[in-house]
């Protein structure tokens, strides 16, 4: 079978998992919504069941160290709507899945970060070459690594760069097996504190190579069930508002600190790092950003990563993954 016929293949496998799968998903009035451990405001009404209430609809959340794995779990069918990074959203756009992305949770800042381990001898970018560096593959974390290199005239090729998940970077970093990791909370935190910040998402961002956490929903989904999306983004929006009205008086609140912390695992002094170390975009900058801003940072992304032979090929055009009109419809 020729390549192009085999990726013809793997597509229609692809779709018709989805559209089996879409009534399934919501059989009963439940759907299951995958989400990560990054840390934003919308953790808040996911804690409260906010969500639930807005939708009439019985949410099933299901936790995930990667967007790899979300895509997967989307691509299954196993889930209607996931949290994942703007890295793993342009490799699955790339490969066609019928997904579009509905709402921005943030634009990455100092919440992730490239940390290097205090004995491993790596003071400059150059002392990279030969070290062990962890990181998921395909992440936003990967991608602002190969970034990293890129600017700093690194050969990638001789970096040691191993794929392992958040959970298995922070076991690896206990146990001495890496010299240095680029990730993001919980495991960010744990390993800062043996460890020094080389470089993070906000000045990567600067060097030109910004990334996002975002919402997809599957788009057999959006289609059968706007206002579900709609109710879910307003209630996204709304707590991201919150937040951004008045930073200091959400931190101040211990009860807010504590049910992120809870949903992510990163400790209450890592939650407060990462909500001032991320920026939160208001639904006026929403509807600006995902149009054609969006789809060309799509398109920017998936065209690196098939530099770095992580894609096989680009779409000709990703303004079909991305889409305004659910944040427009959020009243």
């Amino acid at each position: 079978m020729t390549q192009a016929k085999t990726k013809t293949v793997r597509l229609s496998l692809i779709a018709a998992s989805l559209a089996l799968f879409g009534s399934l998903a919501h059989a009963g009035d439940a759907v299951t919504i995958a989400y990560q451990t990054g840390i934003d405001p919308t953790k808040i009404p996911q804690a409260d069941g906010t969500y639930e209430k807005a939708t009439g609809t019985q949410i099933n959340w299901r936790k995930f160290e990667s967007g790899s794995e979300v895509i997967a779990a989307v691509a299954s069918g196993d889930v209607v709507i996931g949290n994942l990074g703007s890295s793993p959203l342009a490799a699955a756009a790339s490969r066609g899945l019928p997904i579009v992305t509905f709402l921005v949770a943030d634009e990455i800042g100092d919440a992730e970060a490239l940390v290097v381990r205090n004995g491993s001898k790596i003071a400059k970018p150059q002392d990279l070459i030969g070290k062990k560096v962890a990181v998921p593959y395909v992440s936003t974390t990967h991608y602002s690594l190969l970034a990293s290199l890129k600017h700093w005239n690194v050969d990638a090729s001789k970096v040691n760069v191993l794929n392992l998940r958040p959970s298995e970077i922070t076991a690896a970093w206990q146990r001495g097996d890496i010299d240095a990791a680029y990730v993001w909370d919980p495991a960010l935190g744990k390993i800062k504190a043996n460890g020094k910040v080389l470089t993070s998402s906000a000045q990567v961002s600067k060097w030109g190579a910004p990334t996002y956490d975002i919402w997809i929903v599957r788009k057999d989904f959006a289609d059968a069930h706007p206002e579900f999306v709609n109710k879910f983004a307003k209630v996204s929006l709304d707590a991201i508002a919150g937040y951004v009205a008045n930073p200091k008086a959400f931190i101040a609140n211990k009860d807010n600190i504590d049910k992120i912390s809870r949903l992510t695992g990163a400790a209450p002094a890592d939650v407060v790092l990462g909500l001032q170390g991320n920026r939160f975009l208001t639904q006026k900058d929403q509807i600006a950003l995902l149009q054609k801003p969006f789809v060309q940072a799509v398109a920017n992304t998936a065209a690196f990563l098939k530099s770095q032979g992580k894609v096989d090929s680009l779409q000709a055009d990703y303004s079909p993954y991305v889409s305004n009109q659910f944040v427009k419809a959020a009243k």
